[in-house]
């Protein structure tokens, strides 16, 4: 085996990490981009490495087979190929096909057509020996955009790089180890030979060197040492044999022991330069390439000076989503990532000159996400591709194309039915005939034209903020649970949730409440009514008192007794759940004084509860969900905007409805729930869905478990509804507080 041109260039001089900086500066300043498209050349170069590495290892396995010595180096490559397999299966997996197209290539230099990025990570393994870490790798690449910034693509790429110029550096040490073998092996036939020439006919060794010679066998150190050794036990019968060899050697300029000495510093490179290798592809897989974007990243560092102050709080997905999208801007326009970034800050900078930092508009994120894509488009100049231009066309009447739709292809397959069969809608039984398959289509049709909605229209994630390390004080929440003392057992049950759902939410700015009613009844009181409160009160109690250590009061009870309900003719609690919800949000207002006979539970805090998290009794709320729900509520871009003239929320959201999936105890309860459950497998947590309505109007539709903003939500709903007709009122509020699907987070109910 020999080594090509492209790994030979990765043994270069060592440098210190101030030499490494000031590499970097040349190497930017030496690269030239070509502006063509080119072949993808990352996926040969992988499957070329691959095929290379792995006649390498059969080189050296072939060894062990016979008993032979191992030296150091080859039992590193045969000890962590395992790992190096893996490398390469992972680089094909992360390196999809036409993926270095993407990214600028470099128009000259040994590595022409390749990635810039790709240039830049083998320039750093030359220089590090394989030796990859947190600071070199950081300090390289920074120091290189000191003169010229890398792409968003070229940063994301720069562990796969990495990875693929390691599997590089690795297939030079393998190479050379392979070959080494060969030599050995060549020195150990050429002694054997020998050896059995003098054994059996002495008078053939003379002959038999002469072949040697003739052979002109290169005479390396690995070669050489090995057949002086097996000629050590016939010194007498070899010593013409070893007096040709050493004139040979003396003829190159060197000597046995010189050769000796550099196999052993070869050896020694080899096996040091295998271990950098190594140790840095299982760097490469531990290390956090999110900060590592972030830190360095050009369009990052502009978009933290965000007039409204609020980019650097957000957390990743939501940063990462904002520079995707100049990503996108920059590769449909006439400009660089830099300047879409910088035309973002100039907008919103203009908006908060002029409405103020509170204003939506004064978040940079409004010109990237939100209504103000189309201004910034405008000011960079952007390329309206037929796709995006359709999009935009189709969200502007997007109520009329879906209905339509459905109509369409219902009306459409109903024809089509009714012209297949004999009888036709010239009497009754054809008339029903045609209501029921219209009926039955339009439910085929509202499922197939979702499914092509989903083709078609990008999923609207919402933003958020990262409230992870704690909800401000600012934005407070309460958890509560709207339910009915039913019994002792139903008490005790609904305290052991309320703290499940606490220790899964530790939080200081998050309380906890039971909303508590009693069942209705033909009476106002009942003898068991009394002690089945006294039960919820010492239960919450009994939690504070657990949990006081924390903060002091974190639970809270408030219970309304009933009230004579004329039109149902019973003893009940006012309105019900919804009646329930609208009380308690008056409480937190100073109102409502009266509604809640028993409140157990510090009450200054109430006034400073801005939001609330409303759940069913059998509603698991997940390890964090509150701190992600608070944090997408509390975005600019989701607060909510209340219209007096249409008299509800016309912009962001009072309510987020988060995914609600089945517990998979419960899942396999019954048949019908193993049928209409949903869940598969062992984790519900690894997929996350798309919403048809969300995705298309903005908009989700609330089924009562979620977040609401209080101020926000009383503002739009209260004295809305008439008392005594409505019972299912979770998606009448969403429409007039706006409602919207958060599908990232997952509350799990029986």
């Amino acid at each position: 085996m020999r080594e090509d041109r492209n790994t030979t260039l990765l043994r270069s001089e060592l440098f210190s990490i101030e030499q490494l900086k000031r590499h970097a500066v040349i190497l930017a300043g030496q690269h030239r981009i070509d502006p063509g498209p080119g072949p993808d050349r990352l996926l040969p170069r992988l499957a070329d490495n691959a095929r290379v590495l792995m006649a390498a290892y059969d080189v050296v396995t072939a060894v062990v087979t016979p008993g032979q010595r191992i030296l150091p180096t080859e039992a590193w490559l045969l000890d962590n190929f395992y790992l190096v397999e893996q490398q390469i299966s992972l680089a094909r997996r992360h390196l999809p096909r036409g993926y270095s197209r993407q990214l600028p290539r470099l128009a000259d230099g040994h590595s022409a057509g390749f990635p810039r990025i790709y240039d830049v990570a083998l320039e750093l393994i030359s220089h590090m020996d394989g030796r990859v870490d947190r600071d070199n790798v950081t300090q390289f690449v920074a120091a290189y955009q000191t003169v010229t910034p890398l792409k968003l693509g070229e940063l994301w790429a720069v562990p796969i790089m990495l990875q693929l110029a390691l599997l590089e550096n690795l297939r030079r040490v393998g190479v050379r180890i392979a070959q080494r073998r060969e030599e050995r092996d060549a020195g150990k036939l050429w002694a054997d030979r020998m050896l059995a020439a003098a054994e059996t006919d002495p008078k053939q060794l003379t002959h038999l060197l002469a072949e040697f010679a003739h052979a002109d066998v290169p005479l390396t150190a690995p070669f050489v040492e090995e057949f002086y050794d097996r000629l050590q036990a016939q010194v007498a019968v070899m010593a013409f044999v070893q007096t040709w060899v050493e004139q040979k050697l003396l003829e190159q300029g060197v000597t046995a022991t010189k050769l000796s000495e550099a196999a052993g510093r070869t050896d020694a490179e080899n096996q040091i330069s295998i271990a950098n290798s190594i140790g840095s592809l299982r760097f490469i897989g531990a290390m956090d390439w999110k900060w590592y974007v972030e830190s360095l990243s050009a369009v990052e560092s502009i978009l933290r000076e965000d007039p409204a102050g609020t980019h650097a709080s957000q957390d990743f997905a939501t940063r990462d989503r904002y520079r995707h999208v100049i990503e996108d801007l920059a590769r449909g326009g006439h400009c660089d990532e830099l300047t879409v970034a910088r035309e973002a800050i100039v907008l919103a900078q203009a908006a908060a000159a002029e409405r103020g930092q509170g204003d939506r508009s004064a978040h940079v994120g409004f010109y990237l996400i939100d209504r103000g894509r189309s201004q910034l488009k405008r000011a960079i100049d952007c390329r309206r591709w037929l796709r995006t231009r359709v999009h935009q066309a189709s969200q502007r009447i997007c109520l009329p194309v879906y209905l339509g739709t459905i109509l369409a292809f219902t009306f459409l397959l109903t024809v089509g039915v009714l012209a297949l069969s004999d009888g036709g809608t010239r009497d009754w039984p054809g008339w029903i005939l045609a209501v029921t398959v219209f009926i039955g289509a339009s439910a085929l049709t509202v499922a197939l034209v979702n499914l092509l909605v989903t083709q078609f229209v990008p999923p609207r994630i919402l933003p958020r903020l990262d409230f992870s390390q704690g909800i401000p004080v600012a934005h407070r929440t309460m958890v509560v649970v709207p339910t009915l003392l039913g019994s002792q057992q139903d008490i005790n049950d609904l305290l052991e949730a309320l703290e499940i759902r606490y220790l899964g939410n530790r939080d200081a700015n998050l309380f906890f409440a039971l909303l508590t009613d009693f069942p209705d009844a033909a009476e106002q009181t009942l003898p068991d009514d009394g002690p089945l409160l006294a039960r919820a009160c010492a239960g919450i109690a009994a939690l504070k008192e657990t949990y006081r250590d924390d903060r002091p009061c974190v639970f809270y009870l408030f219970h309304r007794p009933r009230e004579w309900n004329a039109s149902e003719r019973v003893w009940m609690g006012y309105e019900r759940k919804r009646g329930k919800l609208e009380q308690f949000n008056a409480r937190l207002r100073g109102g409502a004084h009266t509604a809640f006979s028993d409140i157990v539970g510090d009450q200054t805090v109430l006034d400073s509860i801005r939001y609330v998290i409303t759940l069913d009794t059998d509603t698991q709320l997940p390890r964090d969900a509150a701190h992600a729900l608070v944090g997408n509520l509390a975005h600019p871009l989701n607060r909510p905007v209340f219209s007096e003239a249409r008299g509800r929320i016309v912009e962001g959201y009072a309510i987020l409805q988060p995914r609600a999936s089945i517990s998979l105890t419960s899942a396999g309860r019954s048949r019908f729930t193993r049928l209409f459950s949903g869940n598969t497998g062992l984790d519900p947590y690894t997929r996350q869905v798309s919403d048809v309505y969300q995705d298309v109007f903005g908009e989700g539709s609330f089924i009562g478990k979620g977040i609401y903003d209080v101020d926000a939500f009383r503002q739009a709903v209260d004295g809305r509804f008439p008392e005594n007709l409505i019972l299912s009122h979770d998606l009448l509020e969403s429409g007039y507080a706006r409602s919207a699907l958060v599908t990232d987070v997952d509350l799990i109910e029986d």
